[in-house]
């Protein structure tokens, strides 16, 4: 219980403190016009409170990530914990807050267009072809997750394959309608809704006196040698720490800030919030069952399917009605992460192609091809796509950093706040793809010795653009 206190005290400190901080180094202009007003189109670029758009902007980065990642990534035990914590404060919300701030700086662009103006012209084609299809994985995962989740809430000819037809339709909508038409409605409410969620299940935790661990640094997984902490845990759980998804949805929020003061508290907030969410649940996860190894009992006998334990979590906390309401929490934020996947997706095209997005009828000559793929990719194994959207996910949020990086080294600006975030993240990402499975399944002293070596490689490069040696330009 005491661990679980100081890792709330200490993600609100870091929102009071450390991104007052950041802030600072960003530097901002409240007198300065933003793009809500300057490139107001009333679909994308639409000026709205904060208060309203820190609410979409929390549901749109939240998804399943903070909820199913929190849950997995607890079978490590209370070590989980800490990457939650710290990788919010120093890595994810930083991440997030740069994001929307050099978004609003560069007229609202996308992130892949960001990238491109600090990493090169070639780097950038690279990630806007990457945002593409992990946007699309996106949401593809949003849509058969929630699916799952709502066909155990209701009678069995209302089965998978309808709800996620229903959840595909509404998908095409609210990512052809303009932002505030529908977004902008019904996000705020669904925002709240999970928050309130959240907030419950742990005061209910309490309430029903259940044992929470302290913090260790044991690996506790079932399967400790085939899934080290390094860096099986940092890919698990990425929204609620870092994800490479959120640089995607920063910018559309970017679009309907009116001013840059509210920098702060709508993108390094949201993040902290996220982070707060993903926590909870963490330590419901070891909790519940009894401990840390009861958790991967039933995870393993339910073949790491995360929404068994949501689902049995919520009936045994709150009750039936209460459980439905928490329910209906879970499936709000992956669906409403998911349209607007498939929105990022769109303006990532028209961007990529310079596509006006103000007539309906381009915005449905891009957006149809990216829901066959999207549909496409439902008919697939979602334990599979999911490994492969969490990856990709950390890969994203790793070349972002790096831009970054390089935005502040430009600028003669502290670049450490982002360089260490950017190193820690390239030996993630790098490490994991050499050890996987799914990747190349290499040892593990081989993945790691070749993860230190890219990682050296990436640091090399920043400090040879630093020193003025070489633009590091990539091309």
């Amino acid at each position: 219980m005491i661990t679980f206190f100081i890792s709330l005290i200490l993600l609100l400190l870091g929102y009071f403190i450390y991104s007052k901080f950041i802030e600072r180094i960003a530097g901002i202009d409240v007198n300065k016009k933003t793009p809500a007003y300057t490139m107001q189109d009333n679909i994308d670029y639409v000026p709205m409170p904060w208060w309203r758009i820190f609410l979409i902007q929390f549901l749109n980065i939240a998804g399943l990530g903070p909820i199913f990642g929190a849950v997995a990534g607890a079978m490590w035990g209370p070590v989980a914990l800490i990457w939650i914590v710290l990788g919010s404060i120093f890595a994810g919300a930083v991440h997030d807050y740069f994001s929307g701030m050099l978004s609003l700086k560069h007229n609202g662009l996308s992130i892949t267009e960001i990238v491109g103006i600090y990493l090169g012209k070639n780097v950038k084609q690279f990630t806007r072809w990457f945002s593409i299809i992990l946007l699309v994985i996106v949401g593809a995962v949003f849509i058969t997750g929630p699916a799952k989740i709502l066909a155990s809430l209701s009678p069995d000819y209302l089965d998978l394959s309808f709800w996620a037809w229903i959840i595909f339709g509404y998908y095409i909508i609210a990512t052809l309608l303009p932002i505030d038409k529908l977004i902008g409605k019904i996000y705020p409410i669904f925002g709240f809704a999970l928050v309130f969620m959240a907030l419950s299940l742990i005061i209910a935790l309490f309430y029903f006196g259940y044992s929470i661990p302290e913090l260790s640094f044991e690996n506790m997984h079932n399967a400790p040698e085939k899934f080290p902490i390094f860096p099986m845990l940092f890919i698990t759980i990425a929204c609620g720490a870092i994800s490479g998804f959120h640089s995607t949805q920063s910018p559309l929020m970017a679009r309907c800030v009116t001013n840059e003061g509210y920098g702060r508290r709508i993108f390094y907030g949201a993040m902290i919030t996220e982070g707060v969410v993903a926590l909870i649940w963490a330590v419901i996860g070891m909790s519940f069952y009894g401990g840390v190894r009861e958790l991967n009992d039933v995870m393993l006998a339910h073949s790491g399917n995360a929404a068994y334990v949501v689902n049995e979590v919520s009936n045994t906390l709150l009750g039936k009605i209460g459980a439905v309401l928490a329910l209906l929490g879970v499936v709000a934020a992956p669906i409403t992460s998911g349209d607007t996947a498939f929105r990022s997706a769109r303006l990532t095209v028209a961007d990529l192609f310079k596509y006006e997005q103000k007539p309906m009828k381009n915005r449905l000559i891009i957006s149809i091809p990216l829901f066959a793929i999207g549909y496409f990719l439902t008919t697939i194994d979602f334990s599979i796509i999911w490994r492969y959207f969490a990856w990709a996910n950390q890969t994203l949020a790793m070349i972002v950093l790096w831009a970054i990086t390089v935005y502040l080294v430009k600028e003669n600006k502290i670049y450490w706040i982002t360089l260490i975030p950017a190193l820690f993240m390239t030996a993630v990402t790098a490490t994991y793809i050499l050890i996987a499975p799914e990747g190349f399944a290499f040892s593990k002293n081989i993945a790691y010795t070749l993860g230190g070596i890219i990682t050296l490689i990436f640091f090399a490069l920043l400090m040879k653009f630093k020193l003025g040696l070489k633009n590091i330009d990539f091309e």
